[in-house]
């Protein structure tokens, strides 16, 4: 008689095992499937662009922040100045009222008034003083003018104070955006490393040339001749093309986008703001293209970055971390807002 035996289970730790290598097989091949592959250099190239873009942007609010914190370190400095005369000259006006007390003291006429005044806070009998009618007119005008004093070196250290406050604000500012510009930095830096040493050279010389080129451009007149101070400012900024871009430099060996144009005008002797958000304003606007002078000012992308106009749709600029002070076509500078005519 034939034996029918039941086919042997396979036992839990086998299942198991052949569970898990299956959900690893899969996995695997799910992620190797759904893997994004490694960016070329075109890619790469834009995404770096982009992370320069905003790195442009945030140093142009550092800027900002950095003009907005030394305007304040100079109120604040005035306002104590003033604070520190203002206590000097209230010591003087109380010197001078002890040694009327004095000689009435040497005279045996010391005023009961006065005696209270010398004795407790001036600013709790000063108000009492009036109303007793019992001081001289010399005494009473030098109180009258101690409690003047007084009340403004308080109104002058309270003034004092809140700038100290917005200072310490400013400062913290100028802290969170430096590192979130040397985030963006170091983000764009890692993508360059991960090309191949010959992709990073190939990018390299590309900027290279454009840095050349804007240099052959400028010695063949491309860079257009203009009057008015805005042009005189031009053609100081036009003898740092090849200088190297830096964030938050006004040169004179490096620059960032507002720093060229800061630098040049200071060549001419004329002051504008150090930051796009302030040099909007040194001068009026000019909204069509086709009115544009050499030497206006044009800004770009929500006042990200600022050029000198070179004439011939070009624009004299420092274009952006890893390049050089070069003339190139506006087209491949953001979208055009504006431009400013710096001295009319």
């Amino acid at each position: 008689m034939a034996s029918h035996r039941r086919p042997k289970q396979p036992s839990r730790t086998r299942v198991t095992v052949l569970s898990l290598a299956a959900t690893a097989a899969v996995a695997l091949t799910s992620q190797s499937a759904n893997a994004a592959p490694k960016p070329d250099k075109k890619e790469v190239k834009a995404k770096v662009d982009n992370l320069h873009e905003e790195a442009e942007a945030a140093t142009e609010r550092f800027n900002a922040a950095k003009e907005k914190q030394g305007t304040l370190e100079k109120q604040v400095k005035n306002l104590q100045e003033k604070v520190a005369r203002g206590q000097a000259e209230l010591n003087d006006l109380r010197k001078g009222l002890g040694s009327m007390a004095t000689a009435q003291y040497r005279t045996g006429a010391v005023d009961p008034s006065l005696q209270l005044f010398l004795s407790s806070e001036p600013d709790q009998f000063l108000d009492r003083a009036a109303a007793m009618n019992q001081l001289t007119a010399k005494q009473a005008e030098s109180l009258r003018k101690i409690q003047g004093k007084q009340r403004t070196l308080t109104q002058e250290r309270e003034e004092a104070s809140g700038k100290l406050a917005d200072l310490a604000s400013v400062r913290k500012e100028l802290g969170e955006k430096r590192s979130f510009i040397q985030g963006k930095l170091a983000d764009a830096q890692k993508l360059l490393n991960s090309l191949t040493k010959a992709e990073r050279d190939a990018m390299s010389q590309q900027e290279d040339r454009a840095s050349r080129d804007a240099t052959d451009r400028s010695q063949l007149g491309e860079v257009a001749a203009g009057s008015g101070i805005g042009a005189q400012a031009m053609a100081a900024a036009r003898t740092k093309i090849g200088a190297p871009y830096d964030w938050g430099n006004k040169g004179p060996n490096a620059f960032d986008c507002s720093g060229l144009v800061y630098w040049a005008f200071k060549q001419v002797n004329r002051t504008v703001g150090s930051s796009t958000f302030t040099q909007v304003n040194d001068g009026p606007k000019i909204y069509n293209k086709a009115d544009l002078r050499p030497g206006d000012l044009v800004f770009f992308s929500n006042l990200a970055h600022v050029g000198f106009y070179a004439g011939n749709g070009m624009s004299l600029h420092a274009p952006k971390p890893g390049t050089n002070v070069r003339v190139e076509d506006m087209r491949y500078l953001g979208s055009f807002m504006y431009g400013v005519r710096v001295g009319g």
